[in-house]
């Protein structure tokens, strides 16, 4: 094994230490929460610090990955292979994708069931409330994942947790709890994290944003991310597409002066990435020493996504011509590369959740839109991702920027849109945000030529839950299709 450098050791202690907490208490979480929580367990710091470690297990072994990879596949750019084939042609899921929902439905519920007990059970005192905080950051994340893919969810909480019968609740329910966890988040959490990986409240205020742009909340979402973007985040400088790939998404990043909230991994057994193992191509040799990965959620070079978009645009060198099989058009993501992997569960690269990109843009299409007017500072905003993304200097005028005069609000919103497209590829982010502007339909035409039947909008309830929960209807209370 080659000598790990200094920033990997740095992040392998922080994750090591996670992997023996979570050890330690997940097992007794799971066996006996209240015993745990009332006799041994909640006592002091340092102990309610090791249960909110645990909060991360699901989210970071793997949920997250394949959840990511499946959202993609869902989106106008980008088509899923083998298993994942049915997501790309949006007439509902078969049973093979019910499967891979429902774990991400326990998944969740998993992830929120350990924010409660950090929430029921942490002790009062200053010195805990960040904690709290942090695991209802955790738990309206979780539910904000939730809500937007299966609707209405059964809200467990720290006051519910022990019931084992609740009905889903409606959506503005949903979010009105996501909304109470985010702002005691943003009030609580620290401006710095103690630990990178950790969230602050500029990840909170971040999440909260991105929430008020969904719920069409415009001012709220662009008073939330202006505050993000008045701290001290900056967009990293880049001049080729390997720049891309180390220095913002490298496997020896600790942190980065864009990163906002990510997921933390190292290059260690089963301390790795696995988004690295969907994503890559065995050819290129850049994931793993001898060359590994499933190819399992592309690109294809005829889409009209890829046709229209600028040659000179670094992220779109991000795209290698791969065929695989499905001809010499087929597109394979470089976006995240780790050489020296061990193998498909040692990646080392971080997983972004939100980035500086994130807040300018959102920034940029919620102040438009609470305005009704395009503000040189919203392009501003937009222009900041534009540049970089060609090479030049974030924060000065280049011959790529875009002239607010030539915008109204709607081709504006349009030009952010397209932006994102390029910008957040292998990060989840667009099927969410086609269905968030109602134009799926649109924009699945045109890149795919596709038409998305209403079934395939919302995921259905899984098994696991409707054959446990006595208060939901199999059939009554089933998303429409399933």
């Amino acid at each position: 094994m080659k000598k790990l450098n200094r920033h990997i050791k740095t992040r392998l202690f922080y994750i090591l230490g996670l992997g023996l907490l979570f050890t330690a208490c997940e097992k007794s979480l799971i066996e006996a929460p209240k015993q745990i929580a009332v006799e041994n367990f909640y006592t002091t710091p340092s102990e309610v610090e090791a249960a909110v470690n645990a909060i991360y297990t699901p989210l970071r072994n793997g949920l997250m990955s394949n959840y990511i990879a499946t959202l993609e596949c869902q989106s106008d750019w980008m088509y899923g292979r083998g298993s994942w084939t049915p997501l790309s042609n949006f007439q509902g899921l078969d049973d093979a994708n019910i499967t891979r929902v429902e774990g991400f439905w326990n998944n969740f519920y998993l992830t929120i069931r350990n924010a409660n007990l950090v929430v029921l059970n942490s002790p009062a005192g200053e010195e805990y409330e960040s904690l709290v905080a942090e695991a209802k950051f955790l738990r309206a994340f979780s539910y904000f994942q939730l809500v937007r893919n299966w609707g209405g969810v059964p809200l467990r909480t720290e006051g519910t947790m022990t019931e084992k019968d609740l009905p889903r609740s409606t959506e503005e329910e949903v979010y009105r709890l996501i909304e109470e966890d985010l702002n005691v988040a943003a009030d609580m959490l620290p401006e710095n994290a103690s630990v990178s990986g950790r969230p602050t409240k500029w990840a909170a205020k971040t999440l909260l944003s991105d929430v008020y742009l969904q719920l069409e909340q415009y001012a709220k979402a662009a008073e939330q991310s202006q505050q993000v973007m008045q701290n001290s985040f900056s967009l990293v400088s880049v001049s080729t597409k390997e720049d891309f790939q180390y220095k913002i998404f490298g496997p020896d990043i600790v942190s980065s002066s864009e990163e906002i909230f990510a997921l933390k991994y190292a290059r260690l057994p089963d301390q790795g990435n696995y988004i690295l193992w969907i994503a890559n191509h065995p050819s290129t040799k850049l994931f793993t020493t001898d060359g590994t990965g499933a190819y399992a959620v592309h690109g294809d070079a005829t889409n009209a996504n890829y046709l229209e978009w600028n040659d000179q645009d670094l992220r779109k060198q991000l795209w290698d011509k791969i065929n695989f099989g499905l001809g010499p058009n087929t597109l394979v993501s470089s976006k995240y590369i780790d050489p020296d992997a061990l193998d498909r569960g040692t990646a080392g690269n971080d997983l972004p959740i939100y980035r500086l990109s994130d807040v300018l843009l959102i920034y940029a299409e919620a102040s438009s839109r609470a305005n009704n007017a395009v503000s040189s500072e919203s392009m501003e905003a937009l222009n900041k991702v534009h540049r970089r993304a060609y090479g030049f200097a974030a924060e000065a005028t280049s011959p790529v920027d875009f002239d607010v005069a030539d915008y109204t609000v709607d081709t504006f919103i349009d030009l952010i849109v397209k932006e994102r497209g390029y910008e957040f590829i292998y990060e989840g982010k667009r099927w969410l945000e086609l269905k968030r502007i109602g134009e799926v339909n649109e924009y699945i035409a045109y890149g795919k030529g596709k038409t998305v039947i209403e079934k395939h909008l919302l995921w259905p309830i899984p098994l696991s839950e409707t054959n446990y929960n006595n208060a939901i209807d199999p059939v009554a209370d089933q998303n429409s299709g399933y």
